[in-house]
């Protein structure tokens, strides 16, 4: 093999290998987002966890202990107070998801009803505090509309 082609094939392999390097590494940053749908699906079940023994006592289900709701109000309010929006980068709707591309064509109004729910989760909060229950139903019940704001828009 002559110098020219040596040189031509230790060329052609490092492109090659170049090639294969850049592609891994953009199927990496496109092609799997189950880091970001895990962290924003383990949010939602913390709100879950919260939301589930409060909705029980406000609809009678479970009897009404003012201490246990506001426990699960204090966690409700800091569980909202997490970056939620860092879990729905660009192009996250494929995978084990429910979330409809819809959120990605109207990211603004995805983030103003994500700050809805924070705001009442924080209502929800102070009013638990007080153990008036006529207050802590009405707080419940806004924050109840915000989720279901924005699963109705965004979520299958």
């Amino acid at each position: 093999m002559n110098k020219k082609t040596r040189k031509l094939t230790s060329l052609g392999f490092g492109l090659l290998a170049a090639l294969a390097l850049s592609s891994q590494a953009r199927a990496d940053e496109v092609g799997s987002f189950d880091r970001e749908i895990e962290y924003r699906q383990s949010v939602m079940t913390l709100y879950n966890w919260n939301m589930k023994p409060m909705g029980a006592m406000i609809k009678g289900k479970r009897p009404f202990d003012a201490a246990v709701f506001a426990r699960h109000a204090k966690d409700l309010s800091a569980v909202a107070g997490l970056d939620l929006l860092s879990g729905f980068p660009e192009d996250s709707e494929d995978g084990e998801t429910d979330a409809l591309a819809d959120i990605w064509l109207d990211f603004d109004d995805f983030q103003q009803k994500y700050a809805d729910l924070q705001e009442a989760s924080r209502a929800l909060n102070q009013v638990a505090a007080s153990s008036d229950q006529a207050e802590i139903k009405a707080a419940f019940g806004k924050v109840g509309k915000t989720c279901k704001a924005c699963h109705k828009a965004y979520k299958n």
